[in-house]
């Protein structure tokens, strides 16, 4: 047969540190480290909360999920995520199986990758340690 490569799934992820700033400006170092760690909480279950209800089929579900996980994403400056959430409401709606697939899977390897750039602190800055 032929050969097999694997091919590995990588994209910038995109995190406006404008925004995070803004947060820290408006609230201060302590209540903004505070605010954005229960919002990246809130995004982890959003995130499997998501695959959970895509896992049982449930496409009411998920867009409803999804497009909260957007709405907090783009609050905390986590724009890629924020995109990509849409994507899946979008094709959840339309009832796009493939499409569906393809942007869940999307969803997870960015939502996984955002909330690691700014949990660990290799994303914005010290903000959140």
């Amino acid at each position: 047969m032929g050969n097999l490569m694997v091919l590995a799934m990588h994209e910038a992820v995109l995190v406006d540190t404008r925004r995070l700033g803004e947060i820290v400006d408006e609230l201060g170092e302590t209540a903004a480290q505070n605010i954005i760690c229960a919002a990246l909480e809130q995004l982890a279950a959003a995130l499997a909360d998501t695959r959970e209800a895509a896992m049982a089929g449930d496409t009411a579900r998920l867009a409803e999920r999804a497009e909260m996980l957007s709405r907090l994403a783009w609050q905390v400056g986590l724009t890629s995520l924020a995109g990509v959430a849409i994507d899946v409401v979008a094709c959840a709606e339309r009832r796009d199986a493939t499409g569906l697939a393809a942007t869940l899977a999307r969803l997870m390897r960015i939502g996984n990758r955002s909330l690691t750039e700014i949990w660990d602190g290799s994303g914005p800055g010290p903000l959140v340690s």
